[in-house]
Parts: structure tokens; C-alpha cells; sequence
């Protein structure tokens, strides 16, 4: 291990002391330029975020099975009744496909009446929370 003499000690240290008060990384103002828009959309979002419960819902499943037959019957099904939402979910070791998005059992039980005449293994569920 080598030494300092002093002198070269106190070089050092007022060196250092000196680099360390010019950097001042952390001192820069940011300004971001947006549209006013932008807060109105943001503040319209966050309210329809807080009243959608999507855990409340009921929906109706129609297949249960193999990946690319599941992308087929979704895509049958969005041709034939275009109004209802319909999405793939993956639950081991099948894939399931999920239309609807019912707020009361009574209409789900109306469209899975309608749908279960053109695909016969469908039944409702209700998420759990």
C-alpha cells in the first residue's frame, strides 16, 4: 500500500471537494408541453375505470379445447352475433372461450338460450371475485 506525503493529501482532498460541487446531476427542471386534452381524457378514463366491476359479470363459455380450434370458434362466433364480446383465456391444460359480459343473470340466461342453438356444450358462469 503506498502513501501520501501530505501535501499530495490535501491536493487530493481539495480536488475532490472541488469535482464534487460542480456535479449537480439532479438540479435539471423538466417542463412537459401536453395537450389539454390529454387531462380530460385521462380524468374520463379513471371514471369509467372505477364504475366498470368486471368481476360482476356474467358470461358464457362455448369451447373448451385445443388452441386453434378455440381461434375458430371465436371467430365463428364474432361472425354470427357481432354484438357480444367474446375472448380466449388459457386455463391449463385448455383453452377456453368466454363471450359476454352480462351485468344481470336474466339477460345472460336470454343470450345463452340463443347461443346454445348453435353450439351445444355452452353453459353461464359467473367469475369469481
Amino acid at each position: 500500500m503506498r502513501i501520501l506525503t501530505p501535501s499530495k493529501r490535501v491536493f487530493l482532498t481539495l480536488t475532490m471537494f472541488t469535482l464534487a460541487y460542480n456535479i449537480n446531476a439532479q438540479d435539471q427542471n423538466l417542463i412537459v408541453n401536453q395537450d389539454p386534452k390529454f387531462d380530460q381524457l385521462l380524468s374520463e378514463k379513471r371514471k369509467i375505470n372505477t364504475s366498470i366491476n368486471t368481476n360482476d359479470t356474467y358470461k358464457i363459455q362455448i369451447f373448451s379445447g385445443k388452441s386453434e380450434e378455440a381461434k375458430k370458434t371465436l371467430s365463428d362466433f364474432k361472425r354470427e352475433f357481432n354484438t357480444i364480446d367474446g375472448t380466449i383465456i388459457f386455463n391449463t391444460p385448455n383453452y377456453k372461450v368466454m363471450v359476454g359480459n352480462f351485468k344481470t343473470r336474466i339477460e345472460a340466461e336470454r343470450n345463452l338460450a340463443e347461443i346454445k342453438k348453435r353450439y351445444k356444450s355452452v353453459f353461464l358462469i359467473k367469475p369469481s371475485k
